[in-house]
């Protein structure tokens, strides 16, 4: 059987030409002085509080993502084909952290969880069939595509040839999304329970339950940590092990919750689809492509994709600060490798992001938001979402790889 030419779409790029470390760090504190800068001006204007710290969040983020390579595809690859559990491992160890977190907040905010009211601006959604159908769409599209929506953002920054294409396509996932949403709220998702484990367990049993569930996720993946390789001492370089060397997974997942956790207590809950779908709303409503009305969306919680009239809002700094900090990691790191897109890199970016936006608008999240955000908050919902999602992504590898259309 002949391997399709979709195979290569995934090949590794090119290795960029040489540029001197001191120039590359230069360009890299520049980068970083000039986002700092920005985040500085904002916090002096009136109003502009949330903006500045969604930037200086985003920014935090996207260094992390880079430094760390957290991309759930990635880790989740490493897990099924090498059988390395590192990388599924810091994804427990972020949903740990901010498990946590989000339990001294919401304590603090809202004592009483057991009455009508939900976390103020939670990612909690509804629990059905619709959702479980958007993570796997959503999973598919990863495997498609290389990557989640977060994932494409910081390795836009990288110069990944195919990340443009999936961010084009992921919007106009999110319009296809908008046109079916009327159909789907009214026959599935209107009848769709709400259900937030605080509500029921109150906030230690919530807490206890998902350390529970996280902790017997990695106790067999931790016995199938590879043995520890002894090393002679050598003189580590602080520099050298932030700005350029690979973190370790579970730092890199210790940090996302942090930052997770901060975000909420401040701006709001971490996600990327928000400015992407309000954007690509408001273009489709210019468009005359959407119904007159969307049955209950804007009332749902999560990554609201409600028109958008402000030029600069606290998401769009958010993702800003996301791509141009990767720009700045990588850059410094010497992982910048800008490459030219081929054909086929543009269409599994263009097919995996119709399948991402799709997945993400219906899901009211995607990975970020609905699944890391929601499992913090104790939403159901994002456990709902991530489980389909795992399964999408799997097997569509598994379908992928067996017609060679997959890596």
């Amino acid at each position: 059987m002949s391997v399709s030419p979709l195979a290569n779409a995934g090949a590794p790029r090119p290795q960029a030409g040489r540029v001197p470390v001191p120039l590359r760090a230069l360009f890299a504190g520049l980068i970083g002085a000039g986002l700092l800068f920005a985040a500085w001006y904002l916090s002096g204007e009136p109003g502009s509080g949330r903006l500045a710290l969604s930037l200086t969040f985003g920014t935090a983020f996207g260094f992390v993502l880079q430094r760390a390579r957290f991309c759930f595809l990635c880790l989740w690859r490493d897990l099924i084909d090498r059988g390395d559990p590192r990388g599924a491992l810091g994804i427990l160890a972020a949903l740990a952290v901010g498990t946590v977190g989000y339990g001294v907040v919401l304590g603090a905010w809202l004592p009483d969880p057991g009455g009508p009211r939900l976390a103020p601006d939670a990612h909690i959604g509804p629990v059905g069939p619709v959702l479980a159908l958007a993570g796997a769409v959503f999973g598919s599209g990863m495997a498609i595509s290389g990557s989640c929506i977060g994932a494409h953002l910081y390795r836009l920054g990288e110069g990944s040839p195919t990340a443009p294409f999936a961010l084009v396509g992921t919007a106009l996932g999110f319009v296809l999304g908008f046109v079916s949403w009327n159909t789907l709220y009214l026959t599935s998702i209107s009848e769709a329970p709400v259900l937030w484990l605080p509500r029921y367990l109150g906030y230690a049993g919530s807490l206890v339950l998902t350390l529970g569930v996280l902790a017997a996720l990695a106790l067999p993946l931790l016995r199938r940590l590879p043995p520890a390789v002894t090393m002679a001492p050598r003189r580590v370089d602080p520099l050298r092990a932030v700005f350029a060397e690979r973190w370790p997974t579970w730092i890199g997942g210790l940090a996302v919750g942090a930052i997770g956790t901060l975000a909420y207590l401040r701006v709001g809950p971490l996600g990327v689809t928000a400015e992407i779908g309000g954007r690509s709303r408001q273009a489709a409503a210019t468009l005359g492509l959407l119904p007159e009305r969307l049955e209950g969306l804007d009332g749902f919680r999560g990554c609201a994709t409600a028109i958008r009239d402000a030029v600069l809002t606290p998401n769009g700094l958010f993702v800003a600060g996301l791509v141009i900090a990767s720009f700045a990691a990588a850059l410094a790191a010497g992982e910048f490798r800008p490459a030219r897109p081929t054909r086929n890199q543009a269409a599994r970016g263009l097919l995996g992001g119709l399948l991402l936006g799709w997945g993400a608008m219906t899901g009211l999240g995607c990975s970020v938001g609905t699944l890391l955000s929601g499992i913090m908050a104790g939403a159901v919902s994002g456990w709902v979402f991530g489980a389909a999602m795992f399964a999408g992504l799997t097997a569509t590898l598994f379908v992928g790889r067996r017609l060679r259309l997959l890596p």
